[in-house]
């Protein structure tokens, strides 16, 4: 007999957990519920006879009306299902409790105290251009430098963080790229950073050092190409020899894990997103926020649908009226574009089994788990408060990954129900939705949370994943660590000259 799940007890559908075909039985409800099409996995299943026009209940909301009777048993995918959502909405904010307490117990991980006081987890040598024009040379200096690390223990590894920009843009653009660099430079994973400029461009280095602010002068290091007599390549390559002499002394120590900043995010995900995968960030979150630390959610369009959920749980007035505007504003951005605001749902997404983008935001949204809502940042923003965050990014994955890491989160949690290889300049941890992906891609996937659909306890599943998070806060390298692959991405909304 195959396995149904039904999330919510108002739902009118529910999801295979593994292929059904037409004909098989299906326990569900206490009953049994014969297929009269095949259901891949992560697809839903109508509980009953459902008309033209009703709304689909999933996770106890509507995630769409149909448009086509569907009967008992019977598929229900994107060829039938379309949005209910429209443009901008008026909200009022409608406060429930959403307090997870104090942990009493203090949990550390091993990281290293920065001279101003914030927490790593890791001890890298960063090279960051001021301007793509200088791409190749913060590359070829990040490449001759790794021979020589061996040299250099305290020292993790050594990275080139490339990108298109830092001239020809202008207003938003142009402030967004220096903002993301900016972050950059501060960030407490790295150990040291070289910054390189041209010379020439809008980015101008002058500018851009009072930007970034005070910094610590012997790992802080700026270097002008036009400006750098003979071999600007051999003249970086013995600036990060100061810098890594300058970390010599660098070691892990505990902290608590109330300084740990962990962003959340999902991609390529599936049916199986809004049952393993994302529920379980949503519970290590409100762990750590019990434990004083702090989360982000980002991904704007992928809150649409499902935002009212999280401006309920606004600590007051003033943070619901900025998710309000975190909505509208996003939504304004497809309008000005001219692009419908709800034609999120990629063909990945639907090929697993999400077909409106109010089931795909249901399902995003549980990463946040239930804690208050404290506060709500702009795009290249800083995070100043303790807690769940919301941040201004969009639902692309290298763009949002680069922006969560720039608000000062040490780690990126990903959970993806299809799989993907990339990260960001900070370890990204790819939480698979199911198992079958895990076993497939042990190239990708850290961590299976599939095993909650094979019958795995939750509160089991929750103590590993708790686990094992502090082990790669305390050094332990995830598999886009291994496989050397850190990018950046600069959200871009305007003109190039």
């Amino acid at each position: 007999m195959a396995t149904v799940i039904k999330i919510n007890q108002a739902d009118n559908v529910a999801v295979a957990v593994s292929n059904v075909a037409a004909g098989e039985v299906c326990h569900a409800e206490g009953r049994q519920i014969t297929a009269v099409a095949d259901i891949p996995a992560g697809h839903k299943m109508a509980l009953k006879d459902l008309a033209a026009g009703v709304n689909v209940i999933k996770y106890g909301y509507p995630i769409g009306h149909l448009t086509a009777d569907v009967p008992e048993g019977g598929l229900i995918d994107h060829r039938v299902l379309k949005t209910n959502l429209e443009g901008l909405l008026e909200y009022r904010y409608e406060p429930i409790p959403a307090d997870v307490g104090k942990s009493a117990a203090v949990a550390t991980f091993k990281g290293y105290r920065r001279s101003n006081g914030k927490a790593g987890i890791r001890n890298g040598l960063w090279v960051i251009p001021t301007v793509g024009c200088v791409n190749g040379v913060a590359e070829s200096i990040a490449r001759n430098f790794r021979p020589l690390l061996a040299g250099y223990p305290a020292i993790d590894d050594v990275r080139a963080f490339t990108h298109n920009y830092g001239c020809s843009q202008l207003g938003d653009d142009h402030e967004n790229t220096r903002r993301i660099l900016a972050d950059m430079v501060r960030h407490p994973n790295a150990a040291g950073v070289l910054v390189v400029a041209l010379g020439c461009e809008n980015n101008q280095l002058q500018a851009f050092r009072e930007l970034v602010g005070p910094v610590d002068g012997n790992r802080i290091r700026f270097m002008e190409c036009q400006k750098t007599e003979g071999d600007e390549v051999g003249a970086g390559v013995e600036l990060l020899k100061e810098i890594a002499e300058a970390c010599a002394d660098d070691r892990r120590e505990e902290i608590p894990v109330s300084e740990l900043k962990v962003g959340l995010k999902c991609g390529g995900s599936d049916g199986f997103s809004g049952i393993t995968a994302n529920p379980l960030l949503g519970r290590f979150s409100d762990w750590i926020v019990s434990q004083g630390g702090t989360t982000v959610l980002t991904e704007v369009p992928e809150m649409f649908g499902a935002e009212t959920i999280l401006m309920s749980r606004c600590r007051d007035e003033k943070v619901f009226s900025k998710t309000v505007s975190l909505i509208n504003d996003f939504k304004e951005y497809f309008i000005s574009n001219r692009q419908p605001v709800y034609e999120n749902p990629s063909p990945g997404n639907k090929a697993g089994g999400i077909s409106t983008l109010e089931e795909k935001s249901l399902g995003c949204t549980q990463k946040s788990g239930k804690s208050a809502v404290v506060d709500v940042l702009k795009y290249g923003e800083q995070l100043h408060l303790s807690g769940l965050n919301l941040l201004s990014a969009p639902g692309n994955d290298l763009v949002a990954a680069t922006a969560l890491a720039a608000a000062g989160c040490q780690i990126v949690l990903f959970t993806t129900g299809r799989g993907t290889p990339f990260g960001t300049f900070v370890p990204t941890m790819k939480i698979s939705t199911n198992s079958r992906l895990a076993a497939s891609k042990p190239g990708w996937i850290d961590f299976n949370a599939g095993v909650i659909l094979d019958g795995k306890p939750v509160a089991s599943v929750d103590d590993e994943f708790i686990d094992y998070v502090l082990s790669v806060a305390s050094g332990e390298n995830v598999c886009n660590e291994r496989s050397g692959y850190s990018e950046i991405a600069i959200f871009k909304t305007g003109v190039t000259l």
